[in-house]
């Protein structure tokens, strides 16, 4: 599992451990609810979904899927645009039985009790930089995906970077082990 805050890395190391290793990706953000689900949790602060609160994923379904795959080979994914904020389409993730299985996502460790209570979970991470890093990351990535309106973007990374040490400690307290991508790549790759 690799958790951490939003434009912590957690993508591009999942994609950089994908092609050396060849290791399957399952993006954990492809669970997000879509925009009209009901009871999504709604940001006082920012007046509109609060995209950044575990209610606003589906934790059950990533559960499952993730099950699936981890003990039968393969599981059905979804494909999730966040600039419409909803499920455009589905895909199919194979995994070969000594695959180690990336899951990746600001949700991820919402789902680490579980896989480890499943037996299913070789290691939990939360990847993280100093947060002024993350912002800058997070931003750049955001306005470059064209994901939402660039005022929107900032104002929501504020709140980000504000609130950073306690997803942190959040992660931490679920399970997962903080490093920096490129630790977590170096001990993952000698596994």
């Amino acid at each position: 599992m690799l958790a951490g805050p939003s434009g912590s890395g957690k993508s591009r190391l999942a994609d950089r451990l994908r092609r050396a290793h060849g290791w399957p990706v399952v993006r954990l953000d492809d669970f997000y609810k879509d925009a009209d689900a009901p009871g999504l949790p709604v940001s006082a602060e920012l007046g509109m979904i609060d995209w950044d609160h575990p209610d606003s994923w589906d934790e059950d379904a990533a559960i499952v899927a993730l099950r699936t795959l981890l003990t039968t080979g393969t599981a059905a994914m979804p494909v999730y645009d966040i600039s419409v904020s909803r499920a455009v389409g589905q895909h199919t993730i194979t995994a070969l039985p000594d695959d180690l299985v990336i899951a990746e996502g600001i949700f991820a460790a919402e789902a680490i009790p579980a896989l480890r209570a499943a037996g299913l979970l070789h290691s939990a991470w939360c990847i993280r930089h100093h947060r002024l890093k993350t912002f800058f990351l997070r931003l750049a990535r955001d306005l470059k995906e064209r994901r939402k309106p660039p005022l929107t973007l900032v104002r929501r990374g504020l709140v980000l970077m504000r609130d950073e040490p306690r997803v942190v400690a959040r992660h931490e307290a679920l399970g997962a082990r903080c490093a920096t991508p490129t630790r977590a790549e170096r001990e993952l790759s000698g596994a």
